[in-house]
């Protein structure tokens, strides 16, 4: 059972762009699929975290409009803040799930229960995934991910239900 979604944002929750204006001022475009997909996970009762390697105000707006209390901006090293995340959380590496796109990525995409990658993540990412999306970051991949793990969490609750000889 996935209990946490962990996501990396510049080019998986996001198309990668950042638009900054003459003061300085940060934007992102972001997939509005992808919001009700993390509403649903957590609705399930699952834990959607944050994880960047840059500071963004915009990200922190995000995630905030979703309810999303785990932000983790600015991590370099982002496979040791997974792990402390999952020992702060009581989740197990195979109830984690990370999506990412880049070489930052790819320690956590191959840590995780399940590892996925956005469908133009570069190839080192790709090859460390468990499953690639149809879509590319900013554009509905994220919401894949949500769907694809609800529907695991979803067999895995009947196949537990059912009486075991």
């Amino acid at each position: 059972m996935f209990r946490l979604l962990a996501l990396d944002v510049d080019g998986t929750l996001t198309d990668g762009g950042v638009f900054i204006d003459g003061a300085g001022h940060e934007f992102k475009r972001f997939h509005v699929r992808d919001g009700l997909g993390i509403a649903m996970f957590k609705g399930s009762g699952g834990t959607v975290a944050l994880i960047s390697a840059r500071q963004s105000d915009a990200t922190l707006a995000r995630a905030k409009e979703l309810g999303m209390k785990v932000v983790m901006n600015g991590k370099g090293e982002k496979l040791p803040a997974l792990q402390e995340l999952c020992r702060e959380l009581g989740v197990s590496q195979s109830e984690t799930a990370y999506v990412g796109d880049d070489l930052n990525d790819c320690a956590c995409i191959r840590w995780a229960g399940f590892g996925a990658a956005v469908a133009d993540a570069v190839s080192a990412a790709k090859e460390a995934a468990d499953w690639i999306t149809q879509s590319g970051g900013g554009f509905g991949a994220v919401r894949e991910v949500t769907d694809e793990l609800l529907r695991r969490n979803a067999a895995e609750l009947q196949n537990e239900m059912l009486p075991h000889a």
